[in-house]
């Protein structure tokens, strides 16, 4: 069965299912690295992409957005250039009840009967305001860490901003 659009998830909706050792299948999370780049080096500018909605954001947009952010970084400043931190967790279980289609699926198919439903993938819930993502970098690349994390927020389903946290740039 194809995936899902993630505009079915992208509401806040219920109650969070989080308790994971009481479900069975739940599917691993995408999300592979939340530190990346020079985790120890000394840089004078922090850049964070900060979320303007609360919603709910899966672990697969989140790995998209942190794979582009990377990749931006890494091609424009290098892997000891930066260091960018996935500040929010996929705790939030989702889940669906899924339907049969094709020919005699109405004798398959229970309905609404226990829809509680299965585990599909894992989501983050984010308030207005929430810091999504972080990168430490130096002036010179200042301009590259604010366009990579302009690349990162076009995957996700929220509108976002990005706001210099501390250091002194001068804008041109």
């Amino acid at each position: 069965m194809s995936r899902k659009p993630n505009c079915m998830y992208r509401e806040i909706r219920g109650q969070a299912n989080t308790r994971r050792e009481y479900m069975g299948g739940v599917p691993a999370s995408r999300i592979t690295q939340f530190d990346l780049g020079h985790k120890k080096g000394e840089f004078s500018i922090m850049v964070s992409l900060i979320a303007k909605e609360q919603c709910q954001i899966r672990h697969t947009a989140l790995e998209s957005a942190r794979i582009a952010a990377n990749r931006h970084m890494t091609k424009k400043a290098g892997t000891l250039g930066f260091h960018l931190k996935i500040r929010i967790h996929p705790h939030v279980v989702l889940r669906e009840n899924k339907q049969a289609t094709g020919a005699g699926a109405d004798r398959v198919s229970q309905g609404m009967r226990k829809s509680f439903g299965k585990a599909v993938g894992t989501a983050a819930r984010i308030k207005p305001g929430q810091k999504l993502i972080s990168i430490r970098t130096t002036k010179p690349h200042y301009l590259t860490a604010k366009n990579a994390l302009r690349r990162a927020s076009m995957k996700l389903p929220t509108p976002c901003t990005v706001v210099l946290d501390y250091g002194e740039v001068e804008e041109t």
